[in-house]
């Protein structure tokens, strides 16, 4: 098993690694409610209805 041949200080490693940042998801716009929402994500309208690519996955559930 290899091993260094100086131990790295927390402060280099943790400057080494400030460059990894969370990209910001992809947002889209339903063709059939207009919303905006994430890609490849199912989401609700105001109704309550579930959508995914514009078609309706679950109704809204009526009282």
């Amino acid at each position: 098993m290899a091993h260094p041949k100086s131990r790295i200080s927390k402060q280099r490693k943790r400057k080494r690694r400030t460059h990894y940042k969370a990209a910001m998801p992809t947002l889209s716009k339903c063709p059939t409610t207009g919303d905006v929402h994430r890609r490849h994500v199912a989401h609700k309208d105001a109704e309550g209805n579930l959508y995914y690519r514009g078609k309706i996955l679950v109704p809204a559930v009526e009282v």
